[in-house]
């Protein structure tokens, strides 16, 4: 009659390799630990990585991707060319114009604290003439107090931009600064613009203000553009002809929100960087894995080699050491997945981002664990199976 091997099932295998780690659980910890730490660094960096995108996303859903920047640009022969004053009212006759707004930038005036300071020491600060329509345009909002209204754009009245408040360190409205030798007063601060960062360090008048007392030329800077947005790539077209027939040429023509796509690009190699770092730590956790095996086959002889001298075949033997190792992997990549999950929703709460941990990052995180776990214990499972009963019997 012929002795036949027992079957194991993969039940019984789980309960095998999950009784070898459990009579070494110091250093079972030490070993998940060192693949819980590859893991959780993969995912964290996956996961405020696609945080950061879900914050920009979020950004533009709530300021809009129809922005378009006119700016004066360089001729042919290199001169810098002027947007002229009828740039504003030539513009709002595109039919998918929805909004227009200037900013109309007025040099050799600046921004103090009061009659005292120091000239020069302005902290680097635009003066800027404004219409009323500029906030909407842009999507801005105000901090404190209040925007420039039509009734009010002709009297002394500045708003500051985000930076522009915190050089000056002035961030209540109803204080006086010192603008281009007169008392302005201070009537809003506004919060950070995203989509137009010049306007954060500037000091904001009044257009007929500017014009009455800075002597303002009227020719705006920068205008801004709202566009309906299935056309905006036809209203991009003929801005630049639109705005200075005279000098097309002459006319940069911009899209703010490509800026932020450009930075999330940008930002992306970084993510590529960390993330290499994240599967550096992975591979230093997976030899730590295969050390333990290798040492816990060393240890285990006499187990071994009973179990063969009760017939356990090699391939049973190589079953039950390859289990242990994937169980402990798998224990280290859900560890890594808990901590990493927990690290990128500790770093979006205080940032203030939406929480977004892709679904592919666990799951590859979990999978590539399990395959460095596989590759790991192959080793020292082929080489416990290969030892002989009366081998292993004899010990170490």
């Amino acid at each position: 009659m012929t002795l036949r091997p027992a079957r194991l099932t993969p039940a019984d295998l789980v309960r095998l390799g999950s009784a070898g780690l459990r009579t070494r659980p110091l250093r079972v910890i030490l070993s998940a630990l060192g693949i819980a730490i590859g893991v959780a660094a993969m995912v964290a960096v996956v996961g405020i990585s696609g945080s950061g995108r879900a914050e920009v996303d979020r950004r533009l859903d709530r300021l809009g991707t129809n922005l378009l920047r006119i700016a004066p640009g360089k001729t042919t022969d290199d001169e810098v060319t002027r947007l002229p004053k009828e740039a504003v009212p030539m513009v709002r006759r595109i039919g998918p114009v929805e909004q227009v707004s200037a900013l109309g930038v007025v040099p050799d005036s600046r921004i103090y604290r009061n009659d005292h300071i120091p000239i020069g020491r302005s902290g680097s600060i635009q003066i800027a003439a404004a219409d009323a329509g500029l906030l909407p345009a842009l999507g801005a909002t105000v901090r404190e107090g209040r925007w420039l209204t039509r009734s009010t754009e002709e009297y002394p009245a500045v708003v500051l931009g985000a930076k522009a408040a915190q050089r000056l360190d002035v961030h209540a409205p109803g204080q006086r600064l010192w603008l281009g030798g007169k008392w302005f007063a201070l009537v809003g601060v506004l919060e950070p613009v995203p989509l137009a960062p010049e306007v954060d360090s500037s000091a904001l008048i009044g257009w007929r203000a500017a014009t009455k007392y800075l002597g303002f030329d009227g020719h705006p800077s920068t205008v801004y553009v709202r566009a309906r947005d299935d056309r905006v790539q036809a209203v991009r077209d003929v801005l630049a002809a639109t705005a200075n027939p005279a000098q097309p040429n002459g006319v940069v023509v911009s899209r703010p929100s490509d800026a932020l796509a450009a930075r999330e690009a940008a930002e992306s190699a970084l993510t590529g960087l960390l993330l290499g770092l994240g599967g550096v730590a992975l591979l230093v956790g997976g030899v730590g894995v295969g050390n333990t095996m290798v040492i816990s086959v060393l240890e285990r002889r006499p187990e071994i080699g009973l179990r063969r001298a009760l017939g356990a075949t090699s391939g049973q033997i190589r079953g039950q050491f390859v289990a242990e190792s994937l169980l402990l992997s798998a224990l280290g990549g859900l560890g890594g997945l808990v901590l990493g999950t927990a690290i990128t929703g500790g770093y979006a709460s205080v940032r203030g981002w939406p929480t977004a941990v892709p679904v592919w990052a666990a799951v590859a995180g979990i999978g590539v664990t399990l395959v460095i776990g596989a590759v790991a214990g192959l080793y020292p499972a082929v080489r416990a199976g290969r030892l002989p009963p009366t081998e292993a019997l004899a010990g170490p």
